[in-house]
């Protein structure tokens, strides 16, 4: 799909990731990464005694699985890129914990498609990010991404 292409469909919903586990390896692996080992992310013993009943994913985690959940998307490719950059975020909310074994996936809807300079488009998404058997999405972002053609 071209860029002018994907620029008509400001306002659709792009597509759906498949869902992935957030293993307590996985969430061990990030704490390691980060030097964030909140009892909360790591002791399952002490995270029990807390309303959350268990270990959680960090937050920080759940957002980085976006670019992850995107390669695992069903969403239109835009052909002939040669980059792609995050360019950052205008809201993010962390609206529920991922508990330790839970899956999740992503929904993206496109709020906005420009080109910057020739070749240079921004793409502005809301991404949600949902918990199986959760009613609660993990979290809701606008994120923006830069890709150059």
């Amino acid at each position: 799909m071209t860029p002018q292409e994907l620029q008509a469909k400001v306002g659709e919903h792009l597509g759906t990731s498949e869902w992935v586990e957030m293993s307590q390896d996985r969430i061990n692996m990030f704490a390691d990464a980060t030097g964030d080992h909140q009892f909360i992310h790591i002791d399952e013993a002490k995270a029990k005694m807390t309303p959350f009943g268990g270990t959680i994913a960090h937050g920080f985690l759940t957002l980085s699985m976006i670019p992850y959940l995107s390669a695992q998307s069903d969403m239109p490719r835009i052909d002939g890129v040669k980059m792609g950059v995050n360019y950052g975020g205008n809201k993010t909310r962390f609206i529920a914990p991922v508990r330790s074994g839970k899956r999740i996936r992503g929904h993206w809807k496109l709020l906005e498609m420009i080109e910057k300079r020739p070749g240079q488009w921004q793409q502005t998404s809301e991404i949600t990010i949902e918990i199986e058997g959760e009613d609660k999405p993990a979290l809701i972002c606008e994120w923006i991404t830069q890709f150059f053609v």
